[in-house]
């Protein structure tokens, strides 16, 4: 552009640019910069067109990619120069409906820092009022019924704005211009108090004054928040944690706990400076930390377990009532186990029944579930274990080398555990919230209305269904049955090369890749339980070259939830038909039960083979005494990971790795076992001299990262991708990056979606997707 000559420029905007306050961040902008023109929200994004000095319009291009608002996120940008038409003012446009729908809209966002001081300034109108937000925060998702992003496609729609909230909503020099949830005590939500019969018992102030009395004397509240209710108690009373794990049946899965403060948090938890700035984060995300030894918080928080899932309050209503009591609370999902989080009142007061003391409520509706999404770190950097509220929705961007290699829209169903479903169209894929294991109906509903929801959002209907090779899953049956109705291509995508393809999705990798694929189980080509997959990967294809030595599962499922099953088995492999003690004295039943799975494991009866990583870890975790019966997946692998980062720093460095021998298969399909029981037989033999259960679990971890780097210098591809659920252990990726690193590979990680079942759908829809698209280049070569 020539300086000082009138220009115009037209951009179009993708990404995370509706509901972030970026038109009237936009309008700003220009306003100062003397741009004339205007800004409009669209189905697919945002349109500007801006005329002025070509200065101007260059310094806008600049505070556009450095300036946007917290929640915004620009993912592309495309300009083009068009014929300037003389105008004179810069003006926000009603939003049109035109273009290929885009879910543009943000997250929902954590209360930000100018609306906490107005919500505890008693001269504000909006003092004390639990539903304020902004153009920077507040509910957006999970109030959204329709796109464009605006007020009349939102569940408020249902309140009509003030005299007061309709001067700020049009002003553009105000924090709330175009703020499509605003509202205030005298237009907006209101909050009352429900006892356990639904009867309204308390409303406004008092509702949140007896809320917190209720919590003082030990009991239970159901909170309704943006994405669904919270189950609160005193998280510093052992007997109300005790009562509320009685009534929620879950005895030993750890509960989140929401703190006051940051520095509350730091009382109980350390807090590196990357933990902090997530847990402070406008996603607010539940974030893993590491329990401290002197603390407040009763020990049945997390039963035997050094970490703590610490959040701030991420609703004004939360900050209300954490100032009140002062101290943290156990704030977990609103569900009993393996169903959905609740999201309305009177479901609340049905299906929390015998749980709850009283329901503190609010009556605007929620438009879909959202859970806590929850964090932890590697010394590498993030790793995501539930992406939901605060993440969702954020498109993943595919590589712009697979632009016209692929064919959407696809929809994808997931696995069985930890269900998303995702839609791919175009250029991305929007993946579904956290929705949870489909062993429910209700979860099955859950499911069903996601896919509604995306395809209701994004005005697309697929034109395949993709979903796991389990024959049995839920989600294979729910894709059978859409692909029927629709008359579309079912496309049954192999476990882990669902994993494989959704790390590399996120990293926009398109060449072959060294996939290790280690979780609990997938179903493999063969028809058996995978789960130490070693896989060289594209898009369109992988090939298994090595894999674990194969073991015997006695009883199946049951021996997913009885470490000590898993520990008798690998002995059973390793020593023959006398395996010896497990390290631990068992209780009587199981001493009178295991010659009885010895014989099944001999005969090879009601006994899946498997090749897992995650039944190895049981089973290691089972030999060293720390989990015999999990009553929550992953309490075994969690427990020798936690046993191995207490091998003090002296230690850790002189421990050597456990052998695992790697040896060549005869028909090269695949290339390599990678056999475990010389490491069983160190095991047992360190366990028989006394050695430190911490040395041996480091010791385990550091065989396996071992593993690793040995394979991947044999396979030779640069490119190694770490996942499956055996990869949410932050031990295990910082000991294999090390290893791979060190030998001069690339280690790539999870850092948009879970290394979990929660990333299945994005890995499953980019592989139907490439292999319609290379089945349409076939066609059309023919």
């Amino acid at each position: 552009m020539i300086a000082g000559q009138a220009t115009r420029a037209q951009l179009k905007i993708e990404g995370t640019v509706q509901g972030v306050g970026f038109r009237p961040f936009v309008f700003r902008v220009a306003r100062e910069l003397g741009l004339a023109g205007w800004i409009i929200n669209g189905t697919d994004g945002v349109l500007v067109e801006a005329e002025g000095t070509a200065d101007a319009v260059d310094r806008l291009l600049d505070r556009l990619r450095t300036g946007c608002p917290p929640g915004a996120n620009i993912e592309r940008m495309t300009l083009r120069a068009i014929p300037a038409i003389g105008e004179v003012a810069f003006t926000i446009q009603p939003s049109h409906e035109t273009g290929t729908k885009q879910l543009a809209m943000s997250p929902d966002l954590a209360t930000c820092a100018d609306c906490l001081v107005e919500l505890f300034d008693p001269t504000d109108r909006r003092f004390h009022y639990p539903w304020l937000s902004c153009a920077q925060c507040g509910p957006r998702i999970s109030m959204v019924t329709s796109v464009p992003y605006d007020r009349a496609n939102t569940t408020m729609s249902l309140f009509v704005l003030c005299e007061d909230c309709r001067a700020e909503y049009d002003a553009p020099d105000n924090r709330r211009f175009h703020a499509e949830s605003l509202a205030c005590p005298a237009c907006g939500p209101t909050v009352a108090l429900w006892g356990p019969d639904g009867q309204v018992v308390a409303e406004g102030e008092e509702a949140l004054q007896r809320t917190c009395r209720i919590i003082r004397d030990g009991g239970i509240v159901a909170v309704k928040g943006i994405g669904g209710f919270h189950l609160w108690v005193d998280a510093t009373s052992e007997e109300a944690v005790q009562l509320l794990r009685a009534r929620k049946r879950r005895a030993h899965k750890p509960f989140a706990v929401m703190f006051p403060t940051l520095e509350t948090i730091r009382t109980s938890c350390d807090l590196s400076p990357g933990e902090a700035e997530w847990v402070n984060s406008p996603a607010a995300p539940v974030v893993i930390l590491q329990r401290r030894e002197q603390t407040s918080l009763a020990e049945g928080i997390a039963p035997g377990n050094r970490t703590v899932g610490a959040m701030l309050p991420s609703a004004p209503v939360h900050h209300l009532l954490m100032r009140e009591l002062g101290s943290p609370v156990v704030a977990t999902s609103g569900n009993l186990s393996d169903e959905p989080i609740v999201t309305d009142e009177q479901e609340a007061v049905s299906r929390l029944a015998g749980i709850a003391d009283a329901f503190l409520i609010h009556d605007r509706p929620i438009a879909r579930p959202m859970d806590d999404s929850v964090v932890r770190m590697a010394g590498s950097g993030p790793l995501i274990l539930r992406r939901a509220r605060g993440l969702v929705p954020r498109a993943i961007r595919l590589p712009e080398s697979l632009a016209g290699l692929v064919e959407g829209p696809v929809l994808a169903v997931g696995g069985h555990l930890k269900n998303t479903v995702a839609l791919l169209d175009a250029d991305h894929v929007l993946l579904s919230q956290h929705l949870g294991d489909l062993s429910t109906l209700e979860t099955e509903r859950a499911a069903r209305q996601a896919i509604d929801d995306l395809q209701w959002l994004l005005n697309v209907q697929p034109r395949a269904v993709a979903c796991d090779l389990h024959p049995d899953y839920r989600s294979t049956r729910l894709a059978e049955e859409l692909a029927g109705r629709w008359h579309v291509p079912l496309i049954r995508v192999q476990h882990h090369h669902a994993h494989v393809v959704a790390c590399m999705v996120e990293h926009g990798i398109t060449e072959e890749v060294f996939g290790v694929a280690w979780d609990g189980a997938g179903y493999g080509t063969d028809g058996s339980l995978w789960g130490g997959e070693f896989l060289a990967a594209t898009y369109g294809e992988c090939r298994r070259v090595a894999h674990l030595y194969p073991f015997l599962l006695p009883g199946g499922e049951q021996a997913a939830r009885e470490p000590r099953r898993a520990s008798l088995s690998v002995r059973w492999e390793t020593f023959g038909a006398q395996p010896g003690g497990v390290g631990v004295e068992q209780d009587r039943p199981w001493k009178e039960q295991e010659p009885l799975l010895v014989a099944m494991l001999a005969k090879r009866t009601h006994s899946p083979i498997t090749t897992s990583t995650g039944r190895l870890f049981d089973a290691v975790a089972s030999m060293l005494g720390l989990c015999q019966v999990a009553t929550f997946e992953g309490q075994a692998a969690m427990a020798l990971e936690q046993e191995a980062m207490q091998a003090s720093a002296s230690v850790q460095g002189q421990a050597g790795a456990y052998p695992i021998s790697l040896t060549a298969t005869e028909d090269g399909l695949p290339r390599w076992i990678a056999d475990w029981r010389p490491m069983i037989e160190r095991i047992a033999d360190d366990l028989s001299r006394g050695t430190e259960r911490s040395l041996i679990a480091h010791r385990f971890h550091r065989a396996l990262a071992e593993l690793i780097g040995q394979m991947a210098e044999r396979v030779g591809l640069r490119q190694v991708v770490l996942t499956g659920g055996c990869f949410q252990n932050a031990l295990l990726v910082d000991l294999a990056r090390a290893r791979l690193e060190s030998a001069g590979f690339v280690a790539l990680t999870h850092r948009q979606v879970p290394a979990n079942d929660g990333g299945l759908a994005l890995g499953q829809a980019v592989i139907a997707a490439t292999q319609l698209g290379q089945r349409g280049s076939v066609s059309s070569q023919d």
